[in-house]
């Protein structure tokens, strides 16, 4: 996939005729480049907020929907024209004709189905990293996302960049040379209360009684029923993995998406988890650290890969090249893609990717060597390239069809990070052939009235 001007309408048509199903586009309609859409946010505190502030640019707000009241107050009070919600399936019964687009920034777990039901709509839609919670439902976005006729993005922002643009067009143009080594790593999961790792003191929580400004019926989504506790909620309950995907799952879709794009590396056929002390938590709470190896498979003319994630262990313990002209790396994240000519880098995000030569050789080489041939986007931002698409009938660069695949990725070794050990996955059945009990977690089971898309794999 490239990046360049897609023609939606000529992708789908493609894409229709693959697909099993009848393409079709309910309520789709023609916008101009000066058209304000009319956008339904899904989830507004914290990520949130900045998706709902992003997406407001040029465009009217006309429903907020947040499980937690004290969200909705801080947005409610930003966008009083909105009409407000605490459940998006009642939003989308009562405000179906209204809403052009939706963005979802909730809690993984609720992605799936959020995104689904606007899908149904016809409505186009963007969706916060990672894409959604299991194999089975990235897959499933991947098939409706086509089959409805929509404008999809997944909002990773480092997509969008200059620096990702720049590593792809090193590798393409032969400057890395055969790249079968990635490294990389994100320093230090902090566990501390009411940030995004926070650990409770009991396993499973012990429960708690339901403050009156959450609903907590409609916050827990398709999650078989538990009981509430506080630890969960707003920021934590990314460490849990019935709502969550630990820190594997939510950087991956940034640390990973340069080699996953670069070297077209589709789903892994094996992944291997060392968990150090083996503390599992009980399966239920992502490990302090975790080493995870990805083994891919030869892809057409490109080797086999072996791309290895090192989690709350700092920088990796790699031997630095001389070439490299640096004397460490970064502890709080970064990518290496390791050429037989020359390595690339970037941190955490794939923003400042570069070749990993001294600072005065890249500027040097930048100025005479560097051939941009992917077009750049002129504000580096998911939401804007995502409204721009959909005034111009076109798909933006981390689109469902690219951001699924992304994410399947990712969620085949947070599976592998659960349970420890190495998992065998065959992506054409989406099975895990060597431990069959894990397969329940590759299509989770759902609540009853939160159920979407069964209906696109008849």
């Amino acid at each position: 996939m490239t990046h360049k001007n897609i023609s939606r309408r000529s992708f789908l048509q493609q894409a229709s005729v693959a697909s099993a199903g009848i393409l079709i586009a309910p309520t789709l309609m023609s916008f101009s480049a000066n058209s304000k859409l009319n956008i339904a946010v899904i989830g507004v505190g914290n990520r949130g907020n900045y998706n709902l502030r992003a997406s407001a640019i040029g465009n009217n707000i006309v429903a907020l929907c947040d499980t937690d009241d004290r969200m909705m107050a801080k947005a409610a009070s930003a966008f009083p024209q909105a009409k407000t919600f605490s459940d998006f399936r009642v939003m989308f019964d009562q405000m179906a004709n209204e809403i052009d687009a939706v963005v979802v920034a909730t809690p993984d777990h609720t992605h799936f189905a959020a995104a689904m039901a606007a899908m149904e709509l016809g409505k186009h839609i963007c969706v916060e990293k990672p894409l959604a919670h299991s194999v089975w439902q990235v897959r499933t976005l991947k098939k409706a996302a086509n089959y409805y006729g929509v404008v999809s993005q997944m909002a990773n922002q480092g997509h969008t960049t200059n620096g990702i643009r720049t590593i792809k067009e090193l590798y393409d143009n032969d400057v890395l040379g055969e790249v079968k080594e990635v490294v990389a790593w994100r320093g230090f999961n902090k566990f501390k209360p009411n940030f995004y790792f926070t650990k409770p003191e009991n396993y499973p929580p012990i429960a708690e009684t339901v403050p009156n400004f959450l609903n907590w019926d409609a916050w827990q989504g398709p999650v078989v029923n538990k009981s509430y506790n506080h630890v969960y909620t707003p920021k934590s309950w990314r460490g849990f993995y019935d709502f969550g995907n630990g820190q594997l799952g939510d950087w991956a879709c940034h640390t990973l998406d340069a080699p996953f794009w670069a070297l077209e590396l589709g789903s892994p056929k094996t992944v291997f988890a060392e968990i150090p002390n083996g503390e599992f938590n009980h399966n239920s709470f992502m490990p302090n650290k975790s080493k995870v190896i990805f083994k891919f498979p030869k892809r057409g003319k490109k080797p086999k890969v072996t791309m290895t994630w090192y989690e709350g262990l700092g920088a990796p313990d790699i031997a630095i090249r001389k070439e490299w002209g640096i004397e460490k790396l970064p502890a709080g994240g970064g990518m290496l893609m390791i050429g037989d000519k020359n390595t690339a880098f970037h941190g955490a995000r794939p923003n400042d990717g570069k070749l990993l030569i001294p600072n005065a050789d890249w500027e040097e080489f930048k100025k005479n060597k560097h051939q941009q041939t992917i077009a750049r986007i002129a504000e580096e931002k998911p939401h804007q390239e995502w409204i721009e698409a959909i005034k111009n009938d076109r798909l933006p660069g981390s689109n469902f069809n690219y951001a699924s695949d992304l994410t399947e990725m990712a969620l085949v070794g947070v599976i592998a990070q659960r349970f420890g050990g190495k998992i065998k996955f065959d992506s054409d059945k989406m099975k895990i052939t060597n431990r069959k009990e894990l397969n329940k977690y590759i299509k989770e089971p759902v609540r009853e009235g939160w159920s979407y898309g069964e209906n696109l794999w008849k």
